[in-house]
């Protein structure tokens, strides 16, 4: 497995995350650019060193603009800060425009990404029975700042897809739970209940890291679903 060179946009929780897991599953860290730094705050070529790939978790404010930036600067970028998708559809055609790469998710769970898959599944079962009723549930700690959570989101559209209707949401921000998502069928005399749950940030570490060595030598706008269909690490 050969070495890729990493920049990391954005040093908060999940940017240290990524700092510490990289070097053991590959990668080596050649750029840190936080907001917080006056020498790292924006995004160049300059800054991003000879980065082979981007990963950015900032703020939803401070997203697009970075993508925007690592596809001037032709660095390929992985996207996981949320709470921005309604900039999706004209981003996309701007990545797409400059011929860069992006994989964006709210999640970058692998089991999350399988998850969304069985919730649909389920959800087309449902479909074609009477009684039951669909119902998300996400729970974050109390320092997210979107609710619903993109993932969430995600979930429900998914549902919503197969059932023919929307699926109401409900956000609970409390403590520290790192992420826990369960989708509810419920009937008058029955209930079935799929839940995911995170134990710990690094597996959205893992699964970035992931993304970013997929997304090397690749060029288009993605998501995990793309990972899962065709797992080949690389296009190149």
């Amino acid at each position: 497995m050969s070495e890729i060179r990493l920049a990391l946009i954005g040093m908060g929780k999940m940017g240290r995350a990524l700092s510490l897991l990289a070097p053991e599953r590959g990668f080596r860290v050649v750029a840190e650019i936080d907001a917080s730094e006056r020498s790292t705050r924006s995004v160049t070529r300059s800054s991003l060193g000879p980065a082979d790939v981007a990963i950015e978790f900032t703020v939803p404010e401070a997203a697009t603009i970075n993508v925007r930036a690592c596809v001037a600067a032709g660095c390929p970028v992985v996207v996981g800060t949320t709470g921005w998708y309604d900039e999706l559809p004209s981003l996309r055609a701007e990545v797409l425009l400059g011929n860069g790469a992006m994989l964006a998710a709210p999640n970058f769970s692998v089991g999350v990404a399988v998850f969304e898959q069985v919730v649909a599944q389920a959800a087309r079962l449902f479909a074609g029975v009477e009684g039951f009723d669909a119902h998300l549930i996400e729970t974050h700690h109390y320092k997210k700042r979107d609710a619903p959570s993109g993932t969430a989101g995600s979930l429900a559209r998914a549902a919503s897809t197969e059932l023919g209707h929307a699926v109401p949401i409900t956000s609970v921000r409390v403590g520290s739970v790192p992420g826990t998502h369960e989708m509810i069928f419920d009937a008058p005399f029955e209930q079935v209940r799929l839940t995911h749950e995170a134990r710990d940030r690094r597996v959205f570490a893992e699964g970035a890291l992931m993304a970013a060595r997929w997304l090397v030598g690749r060029t288009g706008v993605f998501s995990m679903q793309d990972l899962l269909a065709n797992p080949s690490t690389s296009s190149q």
